[in-house]
């Protein structure tokens, strides 16, 4: 993105909303940073005076969710980006199943987007060539162990964001999924599981930010991983039920005592 625009982040306080603040900030765009933690928010603020709005809040919370849209607002009156990154990642075990926990993950990875959805729409539709993303997961390509909530969470934000686009052609607003693999974040690095061709955050968020400008439908990455998870979707559904099951007796074996 060349040209300086007013964009929203999302989930900015850390892994990669914090990343893809940096990056956007050095570019030289005005961002609306949302995240429960303001410390970080303000020193981004300290470091890029007069291109920083914080405006952080619990988005989980609807009335917190339209005051931070109100604030963008009275400070830009349109929007021209939103990148809904915010998110969270639990892990089920079968053996003791929480429908709580699905509760949380869902509330967090798709309702909190859905309610920041509601507020940028007005937004973007006042801006410059608007464009709406939504980060979503690699883990939708295929269904793994212990990532029930997550990977509904996420398959859902996916068709969302699909149906979406759809509706919103029409008036001129453009709508991307991203769909990372695994990237090196406070949050998956509490992960008991190996992470092939983990990326740091920093350079998942230049990828990002490199291919945004031409607004395509999805940025999934890495290309190798995502073609593996391509290729073992395809397989018939007896195979990739065994090969689950191979991947959940590791996941025990690794997580024993």
């Amino acid at each position: 993105m060349s040209a300086s625009r007013r964009i929203w982040l999302t989930g900015a306080s850390s892994g990669l909303g914090l990343a893809l603040a940096r990056e956007l900030l050095a570019a030289g765009h005005q961002v609306a940073l949302s995240a429960r933690s303001s410390g970080p928010l303000l020193e981004l603020a300290d470091r890029w005076p007069g291109q920083v709005l914080v405006a952080p809040g619990d988005l989980t919370d609807p009335l917190q969710v339209r005051e931070i849209g109100e604030r963008i607002d009275r400070h830009w009156n349109a929007l021209d980006t939103a990148i809904l990154n915010a998110g969270t990642c639990e892990y089920l075990e079968a053996g003791r199943y929480d429908a709580a926990l699905v509760e949380r993950v869902i509330r967090t990875n798709l309702l909190a987007t859905s309610q920041c959805i509601e507020v940028a729409l007005p937004l973007l539709r006042r801006g410059v060539r608007p464009h709406l993303v939504g980060v979503g997961s690699s883990v939708t390509y295929l269904a793994l162990p212990r990532a029930e909530a997550y990977g509904a969470s996420k398959a859902a934000l996916r068709y969302l964001l699909e149906a979406l686009r759809i509706d919103l052609a029409r008036e001129g607003i453009d709508v991307t999924l991203i769909s990372p693999g695994f990237i090196d974040t406070p949050l998956t690095r509490r992960n008991d599981f190996p992470m092939p061709m983990r990326w740091s955050a920093e350079r998942a968020a230049r990828h990002i930010l490199r291919r945004l400008p031409a607004r395509p439908l999805e940025i999934a990455f890495p290309g190798p991983f995502i073609a593996g998870l391509l290729l073992l979707a395809h397989l018939p559904g007896r195979l990739r039920l065994a090969l689950g099951k191979r991947l959940a007796r590791g996941d025990r074996q690794e997580t024993r005592p």
